[in-house]
């Protein structure tokens, strides 16, 4: 923001990052210049070698500020000076070169006169390595042919060194004419500062706008860059964007500078100092301020000179580049782009409250008053007593008598919620500035704890109280193990949001699935919170769920230890506290069960059955489940997780009331067959005997009936050597089921999985199964690159291209390799490879589980890698988190049986990684 009044008005003379001679010796400049062009004649020769002369200067001085911007890191405001002082004598000596060398005029007329005024940042003297130059030429009447040619010769010049140049060519008249008009031109004149040429006439511009367009105009252009940040905001997206734009986002240096333009607007202050005597800010809100605006320009530095380009976007890449330029190290069990980023959020959110205080300061000053009908027919909440609206907000009427009592601080966001009103920002800062308040005592409080799970489960919308609250520090003054995750993100492209703000998007959630607003999206929850469940215990859970991230441990586990405390200091009691510990240890158990093991296996039912225990655990964990799913961001939840979540609690549920001795293939394999006849009740008895007949008892239990019914008539219709294929969006899914029937060969899997491939499909699911009399039918539920199902107009190239590659015309192996590329912003992602083999999963295969990074030909790889150690693969499920994917293997030896050998598991599990590495090397190419 502002630098200082001196810094502004004399960027040169202010402390800079290194030595001024170090980045532009003037005096030895003025030598050079003369030497070089004492014998040159033509204006081509000297403008050439004045170019060179000052491209030399350039790249030197951005040396040298770089060198040491490089080993002090930090130190932002010198360095924007720094580039500031060497892009001004650029400027000036480029002026010099025109006007005294290139077009000399001796005795100008008075029209013949010509100042440079540097605007915008650049006039603020605030400059990233990168940044435009705008420039304003300023004549006292209309543009005469001298000072055409100085600018256009002074143009060439900048342009020749590469510089962003902005300029424009005006007389005061049309610089007041046009700033009334047009409320960017008026905001880059309210940062003009005069660089060279006729210092008269750039005074007389500085007295002209503060008289005739500046003064009096200030709620116009406190309203016009009101409407400029809420355009902003709704482009770039909310503070905890996981790629922020850090000029232009929310909570970003331009909602800075937003806020000192209207100071200096208002106000006439070059100093956001000053704004701490007109009683704006208290000193600490302006350490704040300062200390925001000092990490945001530091970061914004690295990030152009990482780019060497202007560049706002911290995408992942430079996430990581920019926190290893500024010192960031890995602690424990958190990376070091991971505490860099917390800090950048912290920031962002401190920007955010000096500028609610200051629109609050200019709004009872400035903002239009409301239409008087408006204010006549509204209807007011009544307010409780000790609380006032002021400005449709909630006030406090008397600061002492609020503070008398403790507990207001959490009656107050109370009293919000029941009226539906937003907190007055003097009242929030009355609240920040006394968090001491809520002390040991208060947290166990029974007032206290009344008053914070009603804000939770009371007024119907939690996730509003909860949000102001983490704002200003009241949740983590309430609940201390809260402030650790506070602005904390996760460095991968799975969660979309910091731990604080994904914890609050899941109550959001749930309180959504309980005002019966997505009835329709998510039946099985919103049934299991129609019939009732313990909404404490609920909320509880999910509030603490992921308290523990962020440290070496297992989040889950440690999680759980924390919950043993937290429970009973929020009141519950010995039993409720038990559920919510179980349930933070395990919040991730139901996610896991149906999204990485087959839930048609009858083991992976029981085995979560016996883990869950009660009817009341499935409940309460399935709508936990749900929440935190969705949580993650706006399109991580789809049908395909949906279904699985559906189809696993269904199941559990059934064991868990009759039994899970009903858990048996048998059991299902009877039902399949009755439903395949039902089906298919106009074919002849005989073939379908021959059909149910056919296949051994896990095809039965793991498919529907509509896929049964689609292998029946492919099965019945497939002649020698052929190959059909059966392509169907399955809309319940988000996926479309591709059949596969042809005679049974060694690697069928791999080369499906490569035709897969190849065309861009995503396998979210795999099942494979061999007849009694040779053949295979294989289901696969693949996806495009976005996660739908297939278009049906994209229909006919899958189908072409899976031909050809099961034909052998295409080998997937070599034409994947151009294919198989991880995008750069994506590179910057650690995933470390873990493979396990469980053989008490199933009853009758292997389970091989390989977390790893994703990348497009890796399920390809890893089946073509089993099939050659002659490995049969039953079926596979694939879990994809952003850049992360769990692909499982159901596996059996080429005579049937496990893997228990652990000998056989090391050798299986060398080549799967031989197969990951080659793969990682072949996507860096």
């Amino acid at each position: 923001m502002s630098l200082s009044a001196q810094q502004v008005d004399a960027p040169q003379t202010a402390a800079l990052i290194c030595a001024p001679s170090l980045i532009f010796d003037h005096a030895r400049f003025a030598r050079d210049l003369t030497e070089a062009i004492a014998d040159l004649r033509t204006a081509g020769d000297i403008r050439t070698a004045v170019v060179a002369l000052l491209r030399k200067r350039q790249k030197d001085g951005r040396a040298q500020i770089a060198k040491a911007f490089a080993e002090h890191p930090f130190d932002a405001r010198p360095m924007t000076r720094a580039y500031t002082y060497l892009t001004d004598h650029l400027v000036k000596a480029a002026l010099h070169v025109a006007q005294n060398v290139l077009h000399p005029k001796p005795n100008p007329t008075a029209s013949e006169h010509l100042a440079v005024i540097a605007v915008g940042g650049y006039g603020r003297g605030e400059m990233a390595p990168f940044s435009d130059v705008d420039l304003l030429f300023l004549t006292p009447y209309k543009i005469t042919a001298w000072a055409e040619s100085v600018i256009e010769s002074m143009l060439y010049i900048l342009w020749d060194l590469k510089l962003k140049v902005g300029h424009a060519s005006r007389t005061i008249k049309e610089c007041l004419r046009l700033g009334a008009e047009d409320f960017t031109i008026r905001t880059a004149m309210l940062e003009q500062r005069f660089l060279a040429g006729d210092a008269a006439l750039a005074d007389n511009l500085a007295h002209q706008l503060r008289k005739d367009l500046f003064s009096g105009s200030g709620r116009e252009f406190i309203e016009a860059k009101l409407a400029e940040r809420e355009t902003r905001h709704i482009k770039h997206g909310q503070r905890y964007v996981v790629e922020p734009n850090v000029k232009e986002g929310k909570g970003g240096l331009r909602d800075l500078q937003s806020l000192f333009w209207i100071a200096k607007y208002v106000h006439s202050v070059n100093d956001a100092a000053d704004l701490v005597g007109l009683g704006v800010f208290t000193e600490d809100e302006f350490r704040g301020f300062v200390a925001a605006e000092d990490f945001l320009w530091a970061v914004r530095g690295h990030l152009h000179l990482i780019n060497n380009r202007a560049s706002e976007q911290l995408t992942f890449d430079m996430q990581v580049m920019v926190a290893e330029a500024m010192g960031y190290e890995d602690t424990k069990g958190r990376r070091a782009v991971e505490v860099f980023m917390q800090e950048f959020f912290l920031h962002a959110t401190e920007v955010g409250d000096l500028t609610r205080i200051f629109l609050t300061k200019l709004e009872a000053d400035h903002v239009k008053a409301e239409p008087i009908l408006e204010r006549i027919f509204r209807r007011r909440p009544k307010m409780k007593p000790g609380y006032v609206v002021v400005r449709n907000r909630i006030g406090v009427q008397d600061d002492q008598a609020f503070l008398s009592d403790k507990l207001n601080l959490l009656r107050l966001f109370e009293e919000a919620l029941r009226t539906g009103m937003l907190i007055h920002p003097d009242a929030m800062r009355l609240i920040k500035s006394n968090l001491h308040l809520i002390d040991d005592e208060m947290r166990t409080n029974p007032e206290a704890r009344r008053l914070f799970y009603d804000l939770l489960l009371k007024h119907g919308n939690p996730e509003r109280a909860l949000r102001r609250m983490n704002e200003l520090g009241v949740l983590s003054a309430f609940v201390p193990e809260f402030e650790p995750i506070v602005a904390m993100m996760q460095f991968n492209m799975y969660h979309s949001y910091t731990v604080d703000e994904h914890i609050i998007q899941c109550i959001k959630n749930l309180a959504q699935i309980e005002r019966g607003e997505l009835e329709e999206d998510l039946p099985v929850a919103s049934s299991i919170l129609k019939r009732g469940v313990d909404r404490k215990v609920l909320y509880t859970a999910l509030l603490i769920h992921d308290i523990a991230k962020g440290r070496p441990e297992d989040h889950s586990i440690l999680g759980a230890q924390m919950a043993r405390k937290i429970a009973p200091r929020l009141g519950l009691n010995q039993a409720d506290t038990d559920t919510v510990e179980w349930l933070v240890r395990y919040h991730l158990l139901m996610s896991d069960m149906a999204q990485k093991r087959d839930i048609a296996d009858p083991r992976t039912v029981r085995d979560f059955a016996k883990a869950v225990q009660t009817v009341k655990r499935l409940d309460l964990l399935c709508v936990l489940t749900v929440c935190d799913i969705r949580g993650v961001g706006p399109n991580t939840w789809n049908n395909w997780k949906a279904v699985l979540i559906r189809a696993l609690y269904r199941q559990t549920k059934r064991a868990l009331e009759t039994g899970l001795e009903d858990l048996n293939r048998e059991n299902r394999g009877a039902e399949a067959k009755r439903a395949l006849r039902d089906a298919l009740s106009d074919w002849p008895r005989k073939e379908l005997q021959k059909e149910t007949a056919r296949h051994y008892d896990p095809y039965w239990q793991a498919l529907h009936v509509t896929a049964h019914v689609t292998f029946a008539k492919m099965l019945r219709d497939v002649k020698d050597d052929e190959i059909l294929i059966d392509l169907h969006p399955d809309e319940d899914r988000d996926a479309t089921r591709a059949c596969f029937v042809m005679a049974d060969h060694p690697g069928i899997f791999a080369r499906l999985a490569g035709a897969l491939a190849l065309v861009g499909a995503n396998v979210v699911d795999a099942r494979s199964y061999t007849t009694k009399d040779g053949m295979v039918t294989d289901a696969y539920w693949i996806q495009d690159a976005e996660g739908n199902p297939y278009d049906a107009a994209r229909l006919p190239r899958l189908r072409q291209m899976i031909e050809k590659t099961l034909r052998g015309e295409v080998v997937a192996r070599d034409a994947l390799k151009s294919r198989d590329k991880v995008k750069k912003r994506e590179r910057a992602f650690k995933v470390p490879t873990h493979i396990t083999f469980d053989n008490e999963g199933s009853e009758i295969y292997t389970i091989i589980e390989v977390d790893t990074r994703d990348r497009p030909g890796l399920l390809y790889d890893l089946a073509r890698t089993l099939a050659a150690a002659n490995v049969y693969i039953a079926n596979a499920v694939i879990a994809t988190y952003g850049e992360q994917v769990v692909d499982t293997f159901y596996v059996k030896d080429m005579f049937g049986l496990k893997y228990y050998a652990e000998s056989k598991q090391r050798s299986l599990e060398k080549k799967l990684r031989q197969a990951i590495d080659e793969g990682v090397e072949r996507a860096k190419e």
